[in-house]
């Protein structure tokens, strides 16, 4: 049978495993110290491929058969529930608004016309 991984591949695994025993592996991404003894495999391995040394491909998720499960009632519900809210609370929240820039038009016209009708009155007298 042969190798599933390449000589050189292999030394790559095991120098990554010595440098995560002595606490010197650092990961590529956020440059924490290595303490996982996978992770320090998947580091060996992953030199490996990018020198192109015979090592199998990164194993991905595979999705299962299974079809979806169907959704309960209380979910959707839920989430019904949540839209409504959201599109009331957009909606009251207009209307709020719109009532106070009114309420603040009809008090400023209103001391307005106040004021004239007392400057009519003063004139007049």
């Amino acid at each position: 049978m042969a190798r599933k991984y390449s000589k050189t591949a292999s030394a790559k695994v095991e120098r990554a495993m010595k440098k995560r025993k002595a606490g010197t592996l650092k990961s590529g991404g956020s440059g924490k110290t290595v303490k996982s003894r996978k992770q320090a495999i998947a580091i060996g391995l992953s030199e490996a491929r990018a020198e192109g040394n015979k090592a199998p491909r990164k194993t991905t998720a595979k999705k299962s058969a299974k079809p979806p499960a169907k959704k309960t009632a209380k979910k959707t519900t839920q989430k019904t529930a949540k839209k409504t809210t959201k599109k009331t609370t957009k909606k009251t929240a207009k209307k709020n608004a719109a009532r106070k820039t009114t309420s603040r038009k009809t008090t400023l016209q209103k001391a307005a016309s106040g004021r004239t009708t007392k400057r009519k009155a003063a004139k007049k007298t």
